[in-house]
């Protein structure tokens, strides 16, 4: 039986991208497919004390960009090789909260960091670890920020940029998708989250059969 897929969900703060990944990984667990969930930065003891320093340590408000990228690149480096792969080996089905599309989005394409030295950093941290596919949900900058006006809880430092910094993420992974068709499906993030569940379930049972092998998986709801 074929490997089961490495996903990875993409966007702007706001998106929607972590509330679809986990819309996944509930329905993989009502279909009966083993699968895993991460977030970048985190899901190592490593990464979570990493995603701490970048997001809310008083002291981050002046880290340079090269200190940022490094740092993200720290935390994914270990979650790739504690939890990514083995769980992929074990069998499972692995869903990433952002990946190395991140890193050349807002560190190359909105903090304009050398494209080249982050190609070259995100390859040495991953190796051979590239996701199957992976989805981008696209919006603009004011429904992104509206969205994050709606959640009750302290912003992040990545959360506080301004509307320029957003749309030049927007900008990038528009780019990338135009350059990575087969890899990256761009969707637009401003429906309404049922819609592109629809949309994301379609397309991964249509590039990977195996996820609905198991009986079980006829599961819709």
């Amino acid at each position: 039986m074929p490997r089961l897929p490495f996903i990875t969900f993409e966007g702007s703060e706001g998106s929607g991208k972590s509330t679809q990944a986990q819309t996944l990984a509930a329905r993989l667990e009502r279909c009966g497919v083993p699968h895993l969930l991460t977030r970048e930065p985190g899901s190592t003891p490593i990464g979570e004390s990493i995603r701490e320093l970048l997001q809310f340590a008083p002291h981050n408000s002046n880290m340079a960009p090269e200190t940022e990228l490094l740092l993200f690149e720290a935390s994914r480096s270990q979650l790739v090789r504690e939890v990514i792969k083995p769980a992929l080996e074990r069998g499972m089905c692995v869903i990433a909260d952002r990946f190395f599309d991140s890193t050349t989005v807002y560190q190359g394409a909105a903090r304009k960091l050398d494209r080249e030295i982050i190609d070259r950093v995100n390859a040495f941290a991953v190796g051979d670890c590239v996701p199957d596919i992976t989805f981008v949900l696209d919006v603009d900058a004011a429904t992104a920020e509206s969205r994050m006006q709606r959640e009750l809880r302290k912003a992040d430092r990545m959360e506080q940029q301004p509307a320029e910094f957003y749309e030049r993420v927007r900008a990038g992974y528009r780019e990338l998708a135009a350059r990575e068709p087969g890899r990256i499906v761009l969707l637009d993030g401003s429906r309404n989250p049922e819609e592109i569940e629809g949309e994301v379930w379609e397309t991964l049972c249509s590039r990977f059969p195996e996820l609905t092998s198991n009986p079980q998986s006829a599961i819709r709801n």
